[in-house]
């Protein structure tokens, strides 16, 4: 851990968010005297303080660690990169359009891969008007069910969430160019 790359990271987060030495000292109950010190490479902040720290300043704590806050090296934004995280504790979904590290309820999210549907994970799908209307044949109880379904086109996504013992379909407008995925909570997601 390179002390002076922590507190020059630390400088740069607080005045990104506007705050002087004293509102961050004030906040976590220490002197403004200490937050220079971490600032200038002399100390690194307490344990005890690392997580309230990392609220105040918007960054993850492993930033705070490494002295670095990396951007994205890949093009993001795009929706050919669309990325699907869901937290096995809360049933949380999150969407990207690039390279992320997300975590919830505590845990570091692995983005899921999708899989091609086979025969117990498929979908039916008709057109109706200007809709598209998706049906499953796949079981809906609170044990085994299709947690999502997500179109995505080349300028948006759009998500609907199911639940247990709901009948497993959906509707979504037409979109040319678009994918189709959906998660299955035991077997994971499908393309």
């Amino acid at each position: 851990m390179n002390l002076e790359n922590v507190g020059q990271l630390l400088r740069r987060l607080r005045k990104e968010k506007g705050l002087t030495q004293q509102q961050i000292g004030d906040r976590l109950n220490i002197s403004a005297k200490t937050v220079s010190k971490w600032e200038c490479g002399y100390g690194f902040p307490d344990v005890s303080v690392l997580k309230e720290l990392s609220e105040i300043l918007d960054v993850n704590i492993n930033i705070i660690l490494s002295g670095d806050l990396q951007q994205n090296k890949e093009e993001t934004g795009n929706m050919k990169k669309t990325g699907f995280y869901v937290c096995s504790d809360c049933g949380n979904i999150v969407l990207t359009t690039g390279n992320s590290e997300i975590s919830c309820c505590g845990r570091k999210l692995t983005r899921l891969e999708p899989k091609p549907s086979d025969e117990k994970h498929s979908l039916k799908v008709e057109t109706i008007e200007d809709e598209f209307y998706i049906t499953f044949d796949h079981s809906m109880t609170k044990e085994h069910y299709i947690s999502f379904v997500a179109y995505v086109g080349c300028d948006r996504a759009l998500i609907v969430r199911l639940y247990p013992e709901q009948n497993a379909e959906v509707r979504f407008p037409k979109m040319y160019g678009g994918k189709l995925y959906f998660y299955c909570n035991q077997h994971g997601l499908f393309c």
